[in-house]
């Protein structure tokens, strides 16, 4: 019965319908305030860290094919559980940590998953802010503002398309250098 309920409430956020959300938050944000406030948290970081696991949530479903194999309540516990441990991993603090707050679950893999796309995507940022002109703007002119590469070429003064779909391929190969140097 409740997943069913929680299945309603997550078709009504893909749909970015307030009254599904205005729920969600008020369901379930009083135990995620009560849990960053036990844990050395404030109001402010509870809003935080429930917000950041409400874009979590829309982009699972935004993608489709998202099952929720738990209750609602315990997939978005597990996930602002999870941020919390790693705010406070990652502001050095010192004080005890109580022990619920250190299991995992499924619902920290999608946290992940989201984390780690999200570190990519700066990552991609700061390749194309190094890469200089005029490979930035050709790949933005190509993949962004779905240009042809014979308006490039004319744009850019190439002789042909030809020309400048050369160009674009060095760009690329300069982007993923810049991308992947800090694996290296």
């Amino acid at each position: 019965m409740h997943i069913e309920r929680d299945q309603e409430l997550l078709h009504g956020l893909a749909a970015n319908d307030d009254k599904s959300l205005e729920t969600i938050y008020l369901e379930n944000f009083p135990m995620i305030a009560k849990m960053v406030l036990q844990n050395n948290g404030s109001e402010d970081d509870a809003k935080d860290i429930f917000q950041e696991a409400m874009i979590v949530l829309y982009e699972k479903v935004r993608e489709g094919g998202f099952v929720l194999s738990s209750r609602l309540k315990t997939f978005l516990y597990a996930v602002c559980r999870r941020l919390w441990l790693k705010k406070l991993q990652s502001s050095a603090f010192n004080g005890p940590i109580h022990e619920e707050l250190e299991k995992t679950t499924a619902a920290e893999e999608a946290l992940e998953a989201h984390l780690e796309r999200d570190q990519q995507f700066r990552q991609m940022e700061e390749a194309m802010g190094k890469i200089g002109e005029p490979c930035k703007t050709i790949l933005e002119e190509y993949y962004i503002h779905r240009k042809s590469m014979q308006e490039i070429a004319e744009s850019f003064g190439y002789t042909n398309a030809e020309n400048a779909k050369n160009q674009k391929y060095k760009c690329l190969m300069r982007l993923k250098k810049l991308f992947f140097a800090p694996y290296k």
